[in-house]
Formats: C-alpha cells, structure tokens, sequence
C-alpha cells in the first residue's frame, strides 16, 4: 500500500455461485485523482466498483474473497457498520435516482444521515451542495417542486450533490453519463474535473473518449482480470500488453 493510495485492493476474488467475475485483482488507485475503469461488456468493471462499497452484499450468492484497505482499513474484514464505510463514499449510477421528494430534501437527506438537522444549516449547506454541482442556478426558485420534474441531467447532478452531503471522501460512478445527452455529459465531465481536488473518484465507463478526457489513471480489465493500469498518459501512449493495444485500436469492444 502506497502512501498516495486511499484505495488499496489486495487479491481480490470475487465469485456468484459458482462463476468466477473478478480474478486476482491487485490495485492502488491514486488519492485526489480520477481513476477510469475501462473494457468490454461483462469484463467485471461495475462488479468491481460495487465490491468497493460493499453493494455486493446485497446478493447472498455473491462470494468475495481479498482486502480492499480504504484509508488503511480492510473494508472486507472489519466489524465496522456497513452503513458507515459506505458513507464514505458517494455513489452515482448509470441512470439518476432521486428520491420521491422535493429538491431540496433529495439533497437535506443525506445531510440528515451525517447528522446536520438543524433547519438554518441545512439551507446553507443545500445551497452549498446545489452550488457545487453548478444546479443552484436552475433550481434556487423551485426547491419544493419533486425532483422528478428536473430533466434527466439536472436529476444526475442533483444525485452527485445528495452523494456529495455525506461528505464522503471517494466518489463512485458507474456509466454516470450512458442516459445523459452530450451538453449534460460535458457538465458532469467538468464537474468531476472540479471535484478531484478535494474527492478520490473512480469512475466506470466504455467509453474510451470520455476515458482520455477525464482520466488521470486507467484501469482496463477483460475476463474479470486487469490486463493492464497506469497513468492516463503512458496507458494510452504507450499500451504494454497486446490486449490493451487491440482493445485502443477498436479490435473489440
């Protein structure tokens, strides 16, 4: 484990009854950058994002194996409540789920789990979170209106600012602009670019031009293997493994 590593996983092996999706996995992905997971459908991307919050366990035939350290604790092993190791990390999915309530409460829900109740805080800090996703502007008039009245790329950075009020430390994000159109893909492209400075994201995508965009370290695995991972700028540069050359060249996808 590398002292600039908030995420070190170690052998990880993950199972759902008896096929294998994640084999041998050994990484340590760089704090307070954007770490891209790439490769073809089914390779173990989103798997392995989900092993990192613990969302695997949800499925009582999923079997994991290994250490993920998450600030030097062994997520996997610990009597820690899950509720607490995932607050640490905000989660944003392919298609955007608000909650069933106003704007305003979608992002004072997470603020109420880390404890802030207090009405005066809470506006201060909706407006805080509504501001750092750059939503502010678009919603300041219509915080009682449901969240589900916000198109579908508002709703996806009205997720990010609810994520964001636990304040976590790493952000996951699986496919978070596969439902969007290209102008709500570029602001939430941008917004992650903003948001490294202060959060360690790990960010799924099959996207390979989003990858090159946003990228500061790449992960790229196939057949629930990592292939091969570096830095945004030797990995596509400079490829090492045949693998990785034909899946840049397009030769599968």
């Amino acid at each position: 484990m590398t002292q600039e590593s908030l995420i070190s996983i170690r052998e990880l092996n993950l199972s759902v009854g008896k096929q294998q999706i994640l084999k041998n996995i050994n990484l340590d992905l760089p704090t307070n950058k954007i770490t891209v997971i790439i490769g073809p459908s089914g390779c173990g991307k989103t798997t392995l994002l989900k092993t990192l919050n613990r969302l695997t366990d949800l499925n009582p035939d999923v079997h994991v194996k290994g250490n993920i350290f998450i600030n030097q604790e062994d997520i996997l092993n610990t009597n820690r409540d899950i509720t607490e190791i995932r607050k640490q990390m905000g989660l944003l999915a392919q298609r955007p789920f608000p909650l069933p309530m106003s704007i305003f409460d979608n992002v004072a829900f997470g603020l109420r789990m880390s404890g802030r109740k207090r009405k005066a805080i809470l506006a201060r800090r909706v407006e805080h979170y509504l501001k750092q996703v750059s939503l502010w502007d678009e919603v300041k008039d219509r915080l009682n209106e449901p969240a589900s009245a916000l198109s579908i790329g508002q709703q996806q950075r009205l997720c990010l600012a609810r994520g964001l009020a636990v304040d976590p430390k790493i952000i996951l994000a699986d496919e978070p602009t596969s439902a969007l159109d290209p102008i709500s893909s570029q602001a939430i492209e941008q917004k992650f670019l903003e948001l490294k400075n202060n959060y360690t994201l790990v960010v799924v995508t099959h996207i390979l031009r989003q990858a090159k965009r946003i990228a500061d370290y790449v992960v790229f695995m196939y057949l629930g293997e990592v292939v091969e991972h570096g830095t945004a700028e030797e990995f596509f540069n400079n490829p090492k493994e045949e693998k990785t050359r034909m899946y840049l060249a397009g030769t599968f996808n």
